[in-house]
């Protein structure tokens, strides 16, 4: 079994009524929803997570060590801003894919800079839940190609 943290960073508490024409309708419980569901369907465990504080992400990163094999993670504004939450990923050294609901690339220019992309092993942007739905697929074939 292919056990994954799921990480959303700040804001994403407020999914459903922050900007749908942007980050959509569906509320946070349920994209968790959708995460359970494909994980069930495909024989993972999820351990899932919501903060807006850096530091409590950071907790959350290091705790998937002891537990995790992988972790998919939308740090929010985070991407944009954090150095500390780059340097976590890149310590523990689980697997990691970056997700986010919109294209962070086609929006305004201070959010084309992610400071994690470089040490995740891809990134999904742009599908709204599906980018959580394909990260967590990916973070899944990636330990599988790696326990083989």
């Amino acid at each position: 079994m292919v056990r994954i943290s799921v990480i959303h960073g700040p804001n994403l508490n407020l999914l459903g009524l922050r900007e749908p024409e942007v980050y959509g309708a569906l509320n946070l419980d349920q994209i968790n929803e959708r995460l359970q569901a494909l994980a069930r369907s495909e024989g993972m465990e999820l351990r899932i997570m919501q903060s807006n504080a850096e530091g409590a992400i950071i907790d959350a990163i290091h705790a998937a060590l002891n537990w995790a094999d992988a972790i998919v993670i939308n740090p929010g504004a985070y991407t944009h801003t954090s150095i500390a939450i780059r340097d976590a990923i890149t310590a523990i050294r689980l697997p990691t894919v970056e997700v986010h609901l919109s294209n962070i690339h086609r929006r305004e220019s201070f959010r084309h800079h992610s400071y994690v992309s470089g040490v995740v092993v891809g990134q999904v942007v742009g599908f709204g839940v599906d980018s959580y739905l394909l990260g967590l697929l990916a973070a899944k074939r990636t330990v599988e190609e790696m326990r083989r």
